[in-house]
Order: C-alpha cells, then sequence, then structure tokens
C-alpha cells in the first residue's frame, strides 16, 4: 500500500527520527545518574541473593548537559505533536498502515 504523504509531514517524521537518534547519543555519553551518586559493586550471594551488577561512580549531569537533555526531549515532543496532530490523519482510509508506512519512509531517506 502506497501513500501520498504531504513533504511537510515527511521531514517532521525525519527530523523526529533524528532527533531521537540524537538523544540517545548523548544518553550514551552521559554519566548513568543524574545526580551525583557513589557506585557500587555487588556479586552474586550464594542462595540467588543479588544479582552481579557493577556501577562506576556518577559525577552527575553538568547543568549544560541537563539542557542539552531537556531541549532535545522537548524538541522530540514538539515533533511527536506535529506529526500526530497533522491534517494528513483526518483524510486517511487505514491511519494504521500510513504511519507504518511513514516511520518506513523516514527511516529510509
Amino acid at each position: 500500500m502506497s501513500f501520498d504523504f504531504p513533504p511537510e509531514l515527511l521531514s517532521a517524521q525525519a527530523e523526529l527520527v533524528q532527533a531521537k537518534a540524537d538523544l540517545a547519543q548523548v544518553y550514551a555519553a552521559l554519566p548513568w545518574s543524574v545526580e551525583e551518586q557513589q557506585g557500587w559493586s555487588r556479586v552474586k550471594e550464594t542462595g540467588g541473593g543479588y544479582y552481579e551488577s557493577h556501577r562506576p561512580d556518577s559525577r552527575g549531569w553538568t547543568a549544560a548537559e541537563q539542557q542539552q537533555v531537556a531541549e532535545l526531549r522537548a524538541r522530540i515532543l514538539d515533533l511527536s505533536e506535529r506529526v500526530v496532530t497533522h491534517d494528513f490523519w483526518s483524510s486517511c482510509e487505514n491511519a494504521p498502515a500510513a504511519r507504518s508506512a511513514l516511520k518506513h519512509a523516514a527511516s529510509s531517506d
């Protein structure tokens, strides 16, 4: 099934995909805790106590890092709203199939 997506809808979806990728990349580079936290190391206890786990100390996120995350999350919310509330959906006969096709169209660019 093929859909004639408006250019602004395709653009918003592509920007949304990119913003999500940007946020994932930022998260991957940040410490595990927003606030400064002491790390830990636990070994699995006999009898099944804890799972083995390890976290290094976290310096926390700087104000600039917190701002960057907040801006990307706000951008993702804005783009999500633009995609979901676009007028195209009110005239679409098969919105679930169109939504899936839109996601694939944006990821193949």
